[in-house]
């Protein structure tokens, strides 16, 4: 009797909290960093892929590399639209079930997505190849270099259904708050993609040499084979929300979760390629250097954002967990460190190659007026690269909390004051240099309008 008295006494051991759980209890920056690491790892295995293409198109020649400079905002949008934006808004309606602990709508939600990524990828597919040939004509594509876009174009928009599935698949582990599986898959998808693109575009190994057209099927064949490896991951029960396709039935109002954010988010991308298409156009009219000295200051905010994109998208299940759960409060500390968190880094380099340019610049160019050009581009916007940082990752937070249309609009007022701020300018034969501060006071005021929105507005119901 003494012996079953003494183990009645023992307490029962402590339920073990899980991975989806502790994202409502963990320290707030500590699990920040943890999520944001593997995604930074991830988005600079995507800036290799871009570097490795440009390579290889560089050595077909000339006309090619104008060519692609036709597609890139076309294939960035695209990557920008699956992975950030709807990506985003996937993402959070899972999140948000699985913080309020419903894990059979979480589930349903994950194969509403696949079908809005399919219906994402058919769209772009559709769009590219019907009318992209009339898209690159208006940017100035001529003759050959037309051609080689079309190419180009074709064969890397014929696979666009597959690049969406993989960011929206990704998207929804993500929700679930596991960054390390999704991150090795894109990985993964990046050597195979620089692999396979080199070899066929460039006719390596006894390959034939197929061009423009092989690099774009390097990438068609690597996202192709990543979707698989999601989908049976998924299906399989391996991932935190396995999925039951035997119980899948279509709910408007699971869809409407999910658009609520991710298609109003879609605008975002949206007008950040048309910012940069109407600043550059402009700033065409400078002259060459000019146009160059961008290109070199435009590229270091092209490897800043692995670090923007990866503290936002980790704060979203983060945030999305705790709105699902009631937990404002801790949303709310979740978005201010992330966007602090992703400010301060950003924010610390663009201070540093605005006091020395040439940190920078030499690595890319000796040509002085090329160099000066830069050198005024970084004087005026390296310091606001903080609000840059800031801002991106307000705007995933506030996807997290279903509340993006502030984010939206502070990116609708970049987008003007560089289009009416840069015309006048231009009529106005305004120095170079005021171009470049429009660009910083556009990216402030992108920041600062952002963290108005999600300190003004108030989030839950």
């Amino acid at each position: 009797m003494t012996i079953d008295a003494s183990l009645d006494a023992v307490p029962p051991p402590a339920p073990v909290a899980s991975p989806i759980a502790s994202l409502l209890t963990a320290p707030i920056l500590p699990t920040l960093l943890r999520l944001a690491i593997p995604n930074m790892i991830a988005m600079v295995g995507s800036t290799l892929v871009a570097i490795a293409e440009t390579s290889y198109i560089g050595r077909l020649g000339t006309i090619p590399l104008a060519a692609i400079a036709l597609v890139f905002p076309f294939a960035m949008l695209t990557q920008m639209m699956s992975a950030g934006a709807m990506g985003g808004g996937v993402s959070s309606a899972i999140s948000r079930a699985l913080g309020a602990g419903d894990r059979t709508r979480a589930a349903t939600l994950a194969l509403h997505a696949a079908i809005i990524g399919l219906c994402g990828g058919l769209f772009f597919t559709v769009t590219m190849l019907f009318f992209g040939r009339s898209f690159f004509t208006l940017l100035g594509g001529r003759e050959r270099v037309l051609e080689e876009a079309s190419g180009y174009s074709q064969m890397l928009f014929s696979g666009a259904v597959a690049i969406w599935l993989v960011n929206t698949l990704a998207s929804v582990i993500r929700g679930t708050g596991d960054m390390r599986l999704p991150s090795m898959a894109l990985i993964g998808t990046s050597v195979l993609q620089i692999a396979l693109g080199g070899t066929l575009g460039l006719g390596l190994f006894g390959v034939p040499q197929f061009g423009m057209p092989g690099v774009a099927a390097g990438q068609l064949i690597a996202f192709t084979c990543a979707a698989i490896f999601l989908l049976w991951y998924l299906w399989s029960g391996r991932s935190r929300l396995p999925l039951d396709f035997r119980a899948f039935h279509f709910d408007r109002a699971l869809f409407f979760d999910i658009l609520k954010v991710g298609a109003v988010a879609c605008l975002s991308p949206l007008q950040t390629v048309l910012t940069i298409l109407i600043f550059t156009k402009i700033l065409a009219t400078f002259g060459t250097e000019m146009l160059a000295g961008y290109g070199i200051g435009s590229r270091l905010e092209f490897l800043l954002i692995p670090i923007t994109f990866a503290f936002g998208i980790a704060s979203v299940p983060m945030v999305g967990m705790a709105m699902g759960a009631g937990q404002v409060k801790r949303a709310r500390r979740v978005a201010w460190t992330a966007a602090a968190a992703s400010g301060i880094t950003v924010g610390l380099i663009g201070v540093v190659i605005a006091l020395d340019p040439s940190l920078w610049v030499s690595l890319f160019t000796r040509d002085p007026g090329v160099a000066a050009a830069a050198h005024s581009y970084f004087h005026w916007a390296g310091p606001t690269f903080v609000f840059f940082g800031m801002g991106v990752s307000l705007y995933f937070s506030s996807q997290g909390a279903a509340r993006v249309g502030g984010p939206v609009l502070a990116s609708t007022a970049r987008l003007l004051i560089v289009a009416i701020g840069g015309g006048a300018l231009m009529m106005a034969q305004a120095p170079a240099w005021t171009l470049f501060a429009l660009v910083g006071g556009a990216m402030a005021v992108f920041g600062l309008s952002t963290a108005a929105s999600v300190a003004l507005v108030r989030w839950g119901k």
